[in-house]
């Protein structure tokens, strides 16, 4: 067993955060995460397009014990209850993922505020629902609102910069997400084994838990955070091909088809993104060179200067994975995709990274001459 500052702060069993993977709903994983002794992370992005992306709407509520007339604040409601009631027999620890991203700060705020409310008002919530993990958007204009509530704040960062205005927002864990990671990625293409010790330095302060995510997979890559002065691991791509995932079965299939070279990088609802190789996305790829340049340049853009069609080919392809139409589908993950060959169950998973976590730690000296 390993304990670090991770463990400590958030009450869990094991150093693993299970990444809030979007834009479908993760609501099981989250609880067979939290149950394994991972922090599970529930996605919101999937309620914030009821009207336009009614097919991943539905592929939500299906698991949230919800129904297709309740709105976004309700649908969530619903499934942090039957969250809690999931794992508080098992001791269990759960968050929310939400991105406040300047496009979805409407959307953001409802998510926010309503999980708030049920947290105060279900009894012994409180012990299960710890986390409010943020993302891709600035996190000090949610300081008080979060740190009020009393949750453990999360934020992911791509860069030292970002890492240094979480520590000015009062965050109370730093994710550092390298480019190798899956869907949404930086504009800037600094990869874990940089970013993350990085970060550590920038940091300096021993005490702080900082997170490494974007190829972290298995006991090598845990216990390479670790080696790097890391408090633990996400893990997106290798949870997302797994018995318990929500996820479409055409997108877990595709993960474990993934071999060498077999991601690359185009343009994203919020950005770059990185996608598994597929006909679709190669096309989406060529387009992004073209229609998205500063994806490839460093240069963000948005909704006002990209080319409609863009997104709407994203869409487009989200959807195709819904209906199972192999030729359009595009579906996003990380390089550690080449590294998964099977569809084991999340409990699995972790109790093999940590056993050989464990062992590489133990045994490390053994390598050295």
């Amino acid at each position: 067993m390993l304990k670090t500052k991770l463990t400590e702060l958030l009450g869990i069993k094991h150093p693993i955060i299970q990444a809030g993977m979007g834009p479908f709903s993760n609501n099981n994983l989250c609880v067979a995460s939290a149950n394994a002794g991972a922090l599970g992370l529930l996605s919101t992005s999937g309620l914030f397009n009821k009207a336009g992306e009614p097919w991943i709407y539905e592929a939500f509520i299906k698991t949230a014990e919800a129904s297709m007339d309740d709105d976004m604040a309700t649908v969530l409601e619903k499934v942090l209850k039957r969250t809690h009631r999931l794992v508080k027999d098992k001791g269990g620890i759960f968050g929310i993922n939400v991105m406040v991203s300047a496009e979805l700060l409407d959307r953001s705020t409802i998510i926010i505020d309503r999980a708030i409310k049920v947290r105060n008002e279900v009894p012994g919530m409180k012990d299960t629902f710890k986390v409010i993990f943020t993302s891709a958007g600035d996190p000090v204009p949610w300081r008080d609102k979060i740190k009020n509530a009393g949750f453990t704040w999360i934020h992911v960062v791509p860069s030292v910069k970002g890492a240094l205005r979480c520590k000015k927002a009062g965050v109370d864990c730093i994710v550092a997400s390298g480019h190798e990671g899956g869907f949404h990625i930086s504009w800037e293409p600094i990869h874990s084994m940089v970013l993350l010790p990085a970060v550590i330095d920038a940091i300096a302060d021993p005490n702080f838990p900082v997170v490494g995510a974007g190829g972290f997979c298995d006991g090598k890559t845990l216990a390479a955070a670790i080696a790097m002065g890391a408090a633990g691991v996400q893990m997106g791509t290798r949870l997302l091909a797994t018995e318990e995932s929500d996820f479409h079965p055409l997108w877990k299939e595709q993960v474990v088809k993934t071999g060498d070279r077999g991601t690359l990088v185009a343009r994203g609802f919020v950005g770059p993104a990185r996608w598994l190789k597929t006909p679709s996305s190669e096309i989406h790829l060529k387009n992004s060179l073209t229609k998205s340049p500063g994806v490839f340049t460093g240069i963000p853009d948005d909704f006002t200067t990209v080319a409609p069609d863009l997104i709407q080919y994203e869409r487009d392809a989200i959807q195709a994975v819904c209906t199972g139409d192999r030729e359009k589908a595009m579906m996003a993950g990380g390089e550690c995709a080449q590294r998964i060959d099977d569809m084991p169950k999340v409990q699995d998973i972790v109790d093999k990274t940590m056993k050989d976590a464990t062992n590489i730690i133990k045994n490390i000296s053994k390598t050295i001459k």
